[in-house]
């Protein structure tokens, strides 16, 4: 008995250079009422492209199909999950550059963080209203990344639990057990051995604007994008909280000071020039001329620590800041996943010397911070 879903699907996955091998089977339809010489049509434009462009000749039903007429078809062929894959095939493994130097192609495509890295390394290519759309798409995407983070951030940072006071939002996260325990036991139930809670109480927490600076610089290398996106927008956070005075910097070989931009993303992630050598050491330098209070400052470096000059340099400006009583953070990875990729034996020269060293993800950073403001 033949499986017609099954033959279908490999008919999909070889492409229609196997048409005389292998026919659609049945009514050529799938389960879903689409048709399979759809699916093919639009697989091919993409797929196709393994041989070489010379093999699309015009008899191909494929070659009927723009980079605009693409997108509209698999938007409306398959599920979400797989319009972001084919997407991201297109511009990463075929580099379809056209994808967004056509308004209407760009208009078209999934808002996400894998888009937004694509935007931001191909930005030289976009003019007029091209670009226009290319930064709706920077905002939308920045204030998605900063809305799953603020919570967080903000928890970690507006204080600490203060175990005199009752909070007034009442979670499991405040939740003061022994406070509750004791308060209620005059309500203990003899007969049947609990305690009947008449009142839950919760910890409060103490907010501190007792101000700190921290000065985050960047390092803009390729590898570093995932970490440069999450520090623009973490900076921006930061910009919004009473006790922080916050500073962005990127660098490569030269340091662009963003400090004035951070109440716009889009300014800030715009201004980023992937790529070219790196300076880690007259980054430092930068940062710490703006160091006033040494005692309550962070210098949060991000980097691969993947020095271009002198790393003899490099440990001297870091322990100079180090010795001041500021807190120099070397960050090897920023983002949701923080898998780091990053130059080991100046890492741990660096965390020799006193400063803190790894990768984290935004929350862990928050947590991290919160807990030298409140140490």
């Amino acid at each position: 008995m033949r499986n017609t879903s099954q033959i279908n699907r490999w008919r999909l996955i070889l492409g229609s250079y196997a048409k005389k091998q292998l026919s659609f089977d049945g009514d050529g339809m799938t389960e879903n009422g689409i048709s399979c010489m759809d699916l093919e049509e639009a697989l091919d434009f993409l797929y196709n492209r393994e041989q070489g462009e010379d093999v699309r000749q015009g008899s191909l039903d494929a070659s009927r199909l723009t980079a605009v007429t693409w997108i509209t078809k698999i938007r409306k062929l398959f599920p979400k999950e797989t319009v972001e894959v084919l997407e991201r095939h297109a511009l990463d493994r075929y580099g379809m550059t056209e994808l967004l130097t056509d308004r209407e192609v760009l208009e078209k495509l999934e808002p996400n963080q894998e888009l937004l890295k694509t935007i931001l390394q191909l930005k030289h290519l976009m003019k007029g209203d091209v670009l226009d759309t290319a930064r709706r798409i920077v905002k939308k995407v920045a204030e998605d990344i900063a809305k799953k983070l603020q919570q967080d951030i903000r928890r970690s940072l507006l204080g600490k639990i203060d175990r005199n006071s009752d909070h007034p939002v009442r979670s499991i996260r405040n939740l003061d057990i022994q406070k509750t325990i004791r308060r209620n036991l005059k309500h203990y139930d003899q007969e049947h051995e609990r305690i009947m809670l008449e009142q839950v109480y919760f910890h409060g927490r103490t907010r501190r604007y007792s101000q700190w600076r921290v000065v985050i610089a960047v390092d803009e290398s390729g590898s570093m994008l995932d970490s440069v996106i999450h520090s623009a927008v973490m900076a921006g956070i930061f910009a919004r909280l009473p006790m922080l005075d916050t500073r962005l910097v990127i660098f490569d070989t030269q340091v662009v000071d963003l400090s004035s931009h951070l109440e716009d993303p889009v300014a800030t992630l715009m201004s980023i020039q992937l790529g070219g050598g790196t300076c880690i050491t007259g980054a430092l330098q930068y940062c710490e001329s703006l160091i006033e209070n040494p005692h309550r400052t962070m210098v949060v470096l991000v980097s691969d620590l993947c020095e271009g000059g002198s790393v003899t340099a490099l440990l001297g400006v870091s322990r100079g800041i180090i010795e001041s009583g500021a807190k120099l953070i070397c960050l090897t990875a920023l983002d949701m996943e923080a898998n780091p990729v990053y130059d080991r034996r100046t890492a741990q020269q660096m965390a020799d010397l006193g400063a803190h060293v790894g990768a984290m993800t935004p929350e862990m950073l928050g947590d991290f911070m919160g807990k030298i403001m409140n140490g």
